[in-house]
């Protein structure tokens, strides 16, 4: 039998969006759960956020993941970081359409990526399972996402952005298809999140 030590939690570490990013993803949420009402609302367990990592951990080695965490926060402030929403988009997840608020990949972004993969690496390991997650009913596709995070979903294949809900793909297709009023935003801070069904920022673990 596991030891609370020797558990895993399903983990996200992100950035979190100013009131900016955070009301046009509250609007979109609506406009989707209209379509959609079966999806889910934005609120404190399904929070806006910008991934820039997920991974299963154990519970033993949570605290000296967030003390390198907060090495690579200390040098590259993200708070400072200049960021910029382009577009939405969207990818089919167990039959629905997960719709996103597509951010710009700057080299600014992409390093920070790249140096909280390299400081979670000690700690990332495999073989979560829906006990990882919060929440009962969790889909093989969003366990499987982050097992497979890296490579599939970093480096190269990075592609940072804020999901907004769920809804029927014609209208995801067709709401992706109109014009988007490209707009700025700044991160308020970082988080690292326990992870719950489709991906979503479920419960706060840490702030920085």
């Amino acid at each position: 039998m596991q030891t609370d030590d020797e558990k895993l939690t399903a983990i996200d570490i992100l950035l979190e969006p100013d009131q900016t990013l955070i009301g046009k993803a509250r609007m979109v949420n609506a406009t989707l759960r209209e379509n959609f009402p079966a999806g889910y609302e934005l609120d404190d367990s399904h929070a806006p956020h910008i991934t820039l990592l997920q991974r299963f951990v154990r519970a033993k080695d949570f605290d000296a993941v967030t003390d390198a965490l907060m090495m690579v926060f200390r040098i590259e402030r993200p708070t400072e970081l200049p960021l910029k929403a382009k577009g939405y988009d969207y990818v089919i997840w167990a039959g629905h359409a997960v719709t996103v608020i597509i951010v710009e990949r700057t080299t600014e972004l992409l390093r920070l990526h790249q140096k909280v993969i390299d400081a979670v690496a000690p700690f990332s390991v495999g073989g979560g399972t829906a006990a990882a997650f919060v929440g009962a009913e969790i889909n093989p596709e969003t366990i499987g996402w982050v097992e497979t995070f890296i490579p599939k979903s970093s480096g190269k294949n990075y592609v940072p952005h804020v999901t907004a809900g769920v809804a029927n793909e014609d209208f995801v297709k067709s709401m992706k298809a109109e014009p988007f009023e490209a707009f700025t935003f700044k991160a308020d801070g970082a988080a690292v999140y326990q992870l719950g069904n489709f991906g979503t920022a479920a419960k706060m673990l840490w702030q920085n």
